[in-house]
């Protein structure tokens, strides 16, 4: 067979690691490729290809998959107001399947019979990338040299190091994932229970303090302007939200739940225009949708995320939900006022034609147009009967 092989390469410790390993230990012809999901400027993407073939690659390719990204998961996770365990909007949890398609697209298409990626033994993308190519391309062997060596970050280090590879290893003691939907940082600190990440490990710092109210447009769910202001596609208008947001260093967290494998994770990260854009949204919805749609909406949307989580893509039920998300979102539509504050940032309020609100049944708290005091004493009474038969037949006061 041959010794072509295609890895999937983002430039950081591990995938470089990897290029010098396979091709120097193990004798492999190593194609390199990064599927840019939206989180690398052109300028970052030509250092990751220099570097790729400065470590020895035979041919480095980007595939860039944006725009399918976001048409097939980022609005239906913001049609869904997913944050996984209410903090984490499954930025690079989600990307990782389109990365991992992507990347078998071109295995095959240059007829590679091995494909290798640079995830550890401990976490959730082994399983993302071994199960998209197990049910993509059975026939490709999947190679994964940090997983089966069980390396430190230090020993990647000190291999590099000895095969004449000089890099910037303190930045690389951080591993940083960037894409459209925002960047996961982990290190030593993420490792802990107690220890928070240092400022300097986030790539946005704050530059801005002077409070500013941004107005973000949606038409049926999607962010479609910013200020007024209309863009192209969905992915240029996250991407001109991220670079205001950013700047205000909003949206940093660190992520705690539960892995794929079984054990508890914990992960920094930050994501200023998917939370301002998932909570602008939800607010939107609270003024547009029903309280039935809302309720059942976060059922489905649990498991959704869920589902992306556990690199359950492919599962087709998950077209099915998706097929309900959209459907709930013919009404969300308008503009929402949010403003911004280094740090963090707060929902001013909505304007929308659908507003629910402006019904003229009534005011809550103040005046009521559709209905009498009479009509609200026998509603009560009526409603009160399930409670007051239970009571009576079980003796509770």
């Amino acid at each position: 067979m041959s010794k072509k092989l295609v890895l999937a390469f983002s430039g950081g410790l591990d995938t470089s690691f990897c290029v010098k390993y396979l091709k120097e230990e193990k004798g492999f012809e190593v194609y390199t490729a990064i599927a840019n999901t939206g989180g690398f400027s052109d300028e970052e993407l030509e250092k990751i290809e220099e570097k790729a073939y400065r470590l020895g690659a035979k041919e480095h390719v980007t595939l860039d998959v944006t725009e399918e990204y976001y048409q097939k998961c980022i609005r239906y996770m913001v049609y869904g107001n997913i944050l996984r365990n209410n903090t984490y909007p499954i930025s690079v949890s989600s990307e990782r399947v389109f990365q991992a398609i992507a990347t078998i697209d071109y295995a095959q298409k240059i007829g590679a019979g091995y494909i290798a990626h640079g995830s550890t033994g401990a976490g959730n993308d082994q399983v993302r990338f071994d199960l998209t190519f197990q049910v993509l391309a059975p026939e490709i062997e999947i190679i994964t040299p940090i997983r089966d060596l069980m390396l430190s970050r230090g020993e990647e280090i000190d291999f590099l190091k000895k095969h004449g590879v000089d890099d910037d290893f303190i930045k690389m003691q951080y591993s940083i994932n960037q894409g459209l939907w925002g960047t996961s940082v982990g290190g030593k600190e993420t490792l802990t229970s107690s220890k928070g990440l240092p400022n300097e490990a986030y790539p946005s710092q704050l530059e801005v303090t002077e409070e500013k109210v941004v107005e973000l447009g949606f038409e049926k769910g999607e962010l479609k302007t910013i200020d007024g202001k209309w863009f192209e596609n969905g992915p240029k208008t996250i991407q001109a939200l991220e670079k205001i947001a950013s700047k205000y260093a909003i949206g940093r967290d660190i992520h705690v739940g539960d892995t794929i494998i079984g054990i508890k994770g914990r992960v920094g990260f930050e994501a200023a225009a998917p939370m301002l854009i998932i909570k602008a949204h939800h607010l939107l919805e609270k003024h547009t949708l029903t309280k039935w749609q809302i309720y059942w909406k976060e059922q489905l949307a649990n498991w959704y995320g869920m589902f992306l989580h556990e690199a359950l893509y492919h599962e087709p039920v998950m077209r099915n939900m998706e097929t309900f998300l959209e459907s709930t979102q013919e009404n969300v539509t308008g503009k929402v006022f949010v403003k911004l504050k280094p740090y963090h940032f707060e929902l001013q309020g909505i304007e929308s034609e659908h507003d629910l609100m402006n019904s003229g049944f009534g005011e809550y708290g103040e005046t009521v147009k559709a209905w009498t005091a009479d009509d609200i004493k026998g509603f009560t009474k009526i409603l009160s009967n399930s409670l007051k038969i239970y009571n009576s037949v079980n003796k509770k006061i």
